[in-house]
C-alpha cells in the first residue's frame, strides 16, 4: 500500500489499515524505527503503566481506598435521585 506524505509531514493511512487497527479520528499511534529503515507502526493504546503519574497532585496527600468508595457512592446516590424524578 502507497501513501503520500503532505508539505506539512502528514499522511492519510489507507483505510483497511485504520480499520485493521480500531483507529478513529484522534487515536494516537506508536512508530518504531527499526534497525533495518523500517518502519513498525501499531495503535497507542494506553495501559495503567504508561499512565501512572499523569493525575498526581503535588501537596495533596493521595486519596484512600475508603474515600474512593465513599465519593462513588455519593455520586450514584445523587444519580439515582436524579433519574428518579
Amino acid at each position: 500500500m502507497l501513501a503520500t506524505l503532505t508539505s506539512k509531514g502528514q499522511v492519510t493511512l489507507p483505510k483497511e489499515i485504520r480499520d485493521k487497527l480500531g483507529l478513529k479520528a484522534g487515536s494516537k499511534l506508536d512508530f518504531e524505527l527499526l534497525p533495518d529503515g523500517t518502519v513498525k507502526l501499531r495503535a497507542a493504546n494506553l495501559t495503567a503503566l504508561s499512565i501512572m503519574g499523569m493525575l498526581k497532585r503535588p501537596g495533596q496527600r493521595p486519596v484512600s481506598i475508603e474515600e474512593m468508595d465513599e465519593g462513588i457512592t455519593s455520586f450514584l446516590a445523587r444519580k439515582h435521585r436524579r433519574q428518579s424524578r
